[in-house]
């Protein structure tokens, strides 16, 4: 019997699952708006995608489709999404600008944030929020933490 790895090759210990409604349209846009790789595919007897994985840079991403009748549901069915998902980039204006012209809408434009990074969101078509990001300048905490003083004074003024 030959062991098992308790974690699959190339993934880490904490990934990702979306759920989508319409999951080959979620795939083709993964692929055009943050160039990711689909490495595995399972289809259900009707056809559709019940399991995708797919790659984004070093990162897996799973994926399946909607299946309200067993209490799995997409941001779309449930109105909104809690969950950010963070995109670490080359360079963070062209990648927003891609997953723009993919069809993501833009929560917040990229801009220079205090804690050092170029970082903006968008809303992918399937109802899941991307922060997607670059470091500029490399803080230390102490720095940042003066930083985000100096941020959130601005804000409690305003």
């Amino acid at each position: 019997m030959t062991a098992t790895a308790p974690i699959p090759s190339g993934f880490h210990s904490v990934t990702p699952h979306l759920v989508v409604y319409d999951a080959v349209a979620a795939l083709d846009f993964y692929e055009r708006a943050f160039g990711a790789t689909v490495t595995h595919r399972l289809t259900g007897p009707d056809g559709r995608i019940i399991y995708a994985a797919f790659n984004i840079g070093d990162s897996v991403i799973m994926l399946g489709e909607e299946c309200r009748d067993y209490g799995v549901f997409s941001p779309t069915a449930l109105g909104n999404s809690p969950v950010l998902i963070h995109l670490y980039v080359p360079n963070a204006d062209e990648a927003f600008e891609k997953a723009v012209l993919a069809g993501a809408t833009i929560e917040m434009p990229v801009q220079e944030m205090f804690w050092g990074d170029r970082y903006g969101k968008v809303t992918d078509p399937f109802g899941h929020r991307w922060a997607i990001a670059s470091v500029v300048r490399s803080l230390s905490p102490s720095e940042m933490q003066a930083a985000a003083d100096a941020a959130m004074a601005c804000e409690v003024k305003a």
